[in-house]
């Protein structure tokens, strides 16, 4: 379920910004895209969480091929999508050519 103070990724809009040029200082609090580009290249940790259940280890050691360990998540509900372990998104599951994916439908504020 959204929060109604998080924004939906319909909601945001993208703008196209021009790199300043390099003898020209920017005014405080400013940033434009060439901010970022030192950190373009940064390997980054995505995981989507499907859900999480908790058992006991003796349980865990008689879990076999085919067994079904039931999640905390209803079907339909919005899985997790988490950068280096931080809770950055929420989406859906798709199918894309015959392989899974997901579509972010909520993003999450940083607070």
């Amino acid at each position: 379920m959204a929060d109604k103070d998080s924004p939906s990724f319909e909601d945001i809009s993208l703008q196209e910004m021009e790199a300043p040029d390099a003898g020209t200082p920017e005014p405080d609090g400013q940033h434009t895209a060439a901010d970022l580009e030192a950190v373009f290249d940064v390997p980054v940790r995505v995981s989507v969480v499907l859900g999480r259940s908790k058992i006991p280890i003796s349980e865990l050691l008689k879990l076999d091929v085919g067994t079904v360990v039931e999640l905390d998540r209803q079907v339909g509900e919005a899985i997790d999508i988490m950068v280096n372990d931080r809770l950055v998104a929420r989406g859906e599951i798709v199918l894309v050519e015959n392989r899974l994916g997901v579509t972010m439908t909520e993003i999450i504020k940083a607070g």
